[in-house]
This record gives structure tokens, C-alpha cells and sequence, in this order.
């Protein structure tokens, strides 16, 4: 199996490389991690210093300079981290180009006629994605942290006691430090599957031919994205999972919406199946399931194994610094504070929720608590996420189960995009919204949105929950028509409409009676 990077050494001296080895790449390495960077000298003790330059790190580093505090940034590949360079930054560059390939197969469904032949050219498609990727990079790189008071340090950073780290031969003393190494990606100890060769999220994005025949290991988040986007590309794909549905973390109906939608365009599905082993037969990856009692074998030109995330925490050195840690990563109260108290961490490196939004969330909360005394609580977040499949599917808060199982009643709202005029007139109305209320009340616990752009419609609910505000409130505001937002408040609405008493009702009719 290829590396994203040549990682040959360790210290700010050596050359990195992201495969393929192109001008965007060549560029993206020059923002993120530059061949003759030198690191600073340091300057006496930092009030922060921050191990991990993803967007946790990035977050907690740019607020403390910021704040004219004195901060050092240890990153020992690249800056930007999983997101810039192996996960939401190049995976929604391709996911956009699959999209425009899905509305071009369903242009005479608009009345378009396009003429036959069209073809998705994967080279170009992958090349705009790098294209991209290395122009979005100078919001993260080391010239940027620089300009902004980051002193940047390249190396593997270690601890050497509670309050000191190395990295590159140079020792950095701290007041407070935040660590924030992230995630990488777990390899289940399949038989076979190291020997054949497999790809993960940190290797997928180097592809630069289409897979003829792609199986997929992992029907979460990743592993749906993927599978739709690389079907689309014109892949033929197979997406594997050991659970009953795909996005087993969602409601069974609103999986199985998006089933509905891969089986109709065409990703086969092989649920409720147990991988056995990986074998190579004449050039061939052979994938060998056990599902429902038979075997099953599915050949494939290439493997993306995507089944759940890692911490790193290895070569971090936290037994000298005081800090305990276990396999689910660095063990943190629910004010990011560490074992050492004087040690925080943010991101995927300690939080259960897993993304881009919420690292950044962690990283500004890391530093303030860990600056400024700050009393800010993980568990307060209101966190949501979105799994950018066609339809999307988009959540925050708890999901009815959840609610009824701490003892909560629960009333439940769901109104169908066919109701939405945009959503009709997009070609776009297969989907819902779905709101779920503390019983007899309008405080809403959780929302889960499918739609072509639920990501977008779900922020009304996020807002509303963060800012301690009811159902009825959506209700208030105008909303332009037609929008897909109008969803949101035909929904409002109809519990307005519910919740008015049946004395309410009667009062009313009598007031009306009397206008006659």
C-alpha cells in the first residue's frame, strides 16, 4: 500500500511529498510544509504550545496569537491537516464533480437533450480537485501562521515533561499546552488485506485512473459518500458492511431513503456481511464475505477500507507529560482538561463527534479554557453533521430513541419535501424534514434533514437549539418563495396548529362568530 506522504524523516529538514507528485501538490506541499522552512528560535516560555496543526490546532494557535499571546505550533506532515488534505477539502471537490455527472444523466428528465458520448474524464476531474485543494491551502499554511504571531515548528513533537516539548532538537517551554494530533484511520485486522493492497481516506485522493471495479468496506459516512460519488464517476461499486442499513447511526427509514436511491442508480449493496479475507487471484483483489449463512465473492480492481478512525497518539511521549490515554484517545474532562492541568486537547484526538466543525469548536474552546480559566463545556455543544450523499443527510441533536431512553416524552414532526414548491420544481423532492419535541412543549430536541441540501436547512435548527429557542420560533420570520427553507416553516406551522387546545379552537370560532 502507498503513503499520502514520503515520510523518509521526521525533523522540519525533510522533503515531504503528496503523491501525485504535481505542480498542485507541489504547491499545496509548498504552503503546508516548505523543503527549507527553518524553524524559530524559541522565545523563553509560550503561553500555549499547540502539537497538531489541523483544524483543532489551527483554531486554538490562531486564537491565542490573536489575543497577543505568545504561541508555538508543532505539525509534523502537514499543515491543515486530514481535512485539507485528506478529508472534506478534496472529498467535496470530487463529490461536486460527481453531482454535475448525475444531472447530465438526468438532463432529459428537464427537457435537455445532450448529446450521446458524453464522458466523465477522471484524470481532469481529479486534477481540478488538487487544482483546488492547493488554492484553498494558503489559509493554512505556515507563511499564513507566521504572518498571523504563530511561531511554527516542523517535526514530531514530544513531551519530555509536564510542561516542556521537543521537537527537532529544540526544547519548548509552556504554560499551557493543547494537543490536538487528530485521527488517522483504522485497518480491521482482515486476513490478506494488508498483502493485496488497500486504500483508506489518506491514499484515495492519489488516484489518478478510475477503478474499473471498486468495492468499498464501510457503509458510514465515508464509505456512502464514496461509493455514490465513484458510481457516479463510472465505476462499477460494491459497498460492504456488516450492519442491516447503511448510515447505521440514522433512523432505519431515513437509511433506507438513500438505500433506495444507491439501488436505483446502481451501487450494489452487500449488507449484513462479514468479510472473511482478501485474496489476489491473477492480478484481482477478491473480497471473501460470509452474508446471511453463504459466501460470497466480489473481485474488485480496487479496495477503500473505511471503518472507523484512530487516535494518534504514538510518538507523543504522554507518559512524561502526565497524561493518560486509551485506545478511544486522550482522556479529557468536559473541559478538554487532561490528566495534566495544564495539558488540553481538542479534536479527534479526544471528542466522540468526529468533525471538521466540531474540532473547530474544540480548538477555540481548548484555548480559552486553557488561557483564561474558561468554564466552556464539551457537553453544551449543540453539534451537528451532515453526510454529503445525494440526498444529503443532516442531524443535530438527539434522534427519538435516544430521547425515550433518558425518559423524555417525545412528539414527532415530519413533513415530505413533495409538500415544498422548490423541491418539486428542482426535481429535487424526494426527502424530509423531520423535527423531534420535548412531548406537550415546543423545545426541540433533535432534527434530522433529507434533502438535496439539508446541510444548509438544518443550520435553522441548529441556531434555534443553541440559542434556547422553541419551534414557534422558525414560525416568525419570512422566508422567500420558493426556497427549500419553506420547509422549515409549513413545519413550524403544522406544530402551531397542533398545539392549539381544543378550548383555544372554540374561543377562537366564537370571536370569529361575532365579526360576522
Amino acid at each position: 500500500m502507498t503513503t499520502a506522504l514520503d515520510r523518509s524523516a521526521r525533523d522540519s529538514s525533510s522533503v515531504v511529498r503528496l503523491l501525485p507528485d504535481d505542480e498542485y501538490n507541489r504547491a499545496l506541499v509548498g504552503n503546508s510544509h516548505p523543503e527549507r522552512w527553518v524553524n524559530p528560535t524559541p522565545r523563553g516560555r509560550y503561553h500555549l504550545v499547540v502539537i497538531g496543526s489541523g483544524t483543532a490546532g489551527l483554531t486554538a494557535a490562531a486564537g491565542c496569537a490573536a489575543v497577543g499571546g505568545r504561541v508555538a505550533l508543532i505539525e509534523r506532515h502537514l499543515t491543515g491537516g486530514d481535512c485539507l488534505i485528506s478529508g472534506c477539502v478534496p472529498s467535496k471537490g470530487i463529490i461536486s464533480a460527481a453531482r454535475v455527472a448525475a444531472q447530465i444523466g438526468r438532463a432529459a428528465d428537464y427537457g435537455i437533450r445532450v448529446a450521446p458520448g458524453t464522458t466523465v474524464d477522471f484524470p481532469a476531474v481529479m486534477a481540478r480537485m488538487r487544482r483546488l485543494r492547493a488554492q484553498i491551502s494558503p489559509a493554512d499554511s505556515v507563511h499564513h501562521l507566521k504572518e498571523m504571531g504563530v511561531e511554527v515548528f516542523l517535526g514530531q513533537g514530544r513531551f519530555t515533561g509536564p510542561q516542556t516539548v521537543e521537537v527537532d532538537g529544540t526544547t519548548l517551554r509552556f504554560s499551557r499546552a493543547v494537543i490536538a494530533t487528530g485521527g488517522r484511520a483504522i485497518v480491521p485486522p482482515i486476513p490478506g488485506l494488508t498483502e493485496s493492497g488497500f486504500l483508506t481516506n489518506e491514499t484515495l485522493f492519489q488516484l489518478t485512473e478510475l477503478p474499473k471495479r471498486f468495492a468499498m468496506i464501510g457503509a458510514g459516512p465515508i464509505g456512502c459518500e464514496m461509493a455514490q460519488t465513484f458510481h457516479r464517476l463510472g465505476a462499477q461499486v460494491t459497498l460492504i458492511d456488516t450492519a442491516p442499513h447503511i448510515l447505521i447511526r440514522e433512523d432505519a427509514d431515513t437509511a433506507q431513503l438513500l438505500q433506495r436511491a444507491f439501488q436505483r442508480e446502481g451501487v450494489e449493496l452487500l449488507l449484513n456481511a462479514k468479510v472473511l479475507r482478501v485474496e489476489v487471484r491473477d492480478g484481482t483483489k477478491i473480497v471473501v464475505l460470509e452474508q446471511q449463512g453463504r459466501s460470497v465473492e466480489v473481485a474488485c480492481d480496487a479496495l477503500l477500507v473505511g471503518v472507523g478512525r484512530a487516535p494518534n497518539v504514538e510518538g507523543l511521549a504522554l507518559e512524561a507529560a502526565g497524561v493518560q490515554y486509551d485506545k478511544g484517545g486522550v482522556t479529557v474532562n468536559d473541559r478538554l482538561q487532561t490528566t495534566n492541568p495544564r495539558i488540553y486537547a481538542a479534536g479527534d484526538i479526544c471528542a466522540p463527534f468526529k468533525f471538521t466543525h466540531t474540532a473547530n469548536a474544540l480548538g477555540r474552546m481548548a484555548m480559552i479554557n486553557a488561557l483564561f480559566w474558561g468554564r466552556n463545556r464539551m457537553s453544551r455543544l449543540v453539534v451537528p453533521w451532515c453526510t454529503y450523499t445525494a440526498p444529503e443527510i443532516a442531524h443535530v441533536g438527539l434522534y427519538e430513541p435516544q430521547a425515550k431512553a433518558r425518559g423524555i416524552p417525545v412528539t414527532t414532526l415530519t413533513m415530505p419535501l413533495s409538500e415544498n414548491d422548490r423541491a418539486i420544481l428542482d426535481g429535487e423532492d424526494e426527502g424530509f424534514v423531520r423535527v423531534h419535541l420535548k412531548a406537550g412543549t415546543d423545545r426541540i430536541l433533535g432534527a434530522t434533514v433529507v434533502a438535496a441540501h439539508a446541510g444548509d436547512l438544518l443550520t435553522y435548527f441548529t441556531l434555534a437549539m443553541t440559542n434556547g429557542k422553541g419551534l414557534s420560533s422558525l414560525a416568525n420570520a419570512i422566508y422567500p418563495y420558493p426556497t427549500q427553507s419553506e420547509i422549515i416553516k409549513k413545519l413550524a406551522n403544522l406544530h402551531r396548529a397542533n398545539a392549539l387546545k381544543p378550548w383555544v379552537k372554540r374561543l377562537l370560532s366564537t370571536l370569529l362568530a361575532l365579526k360576522r
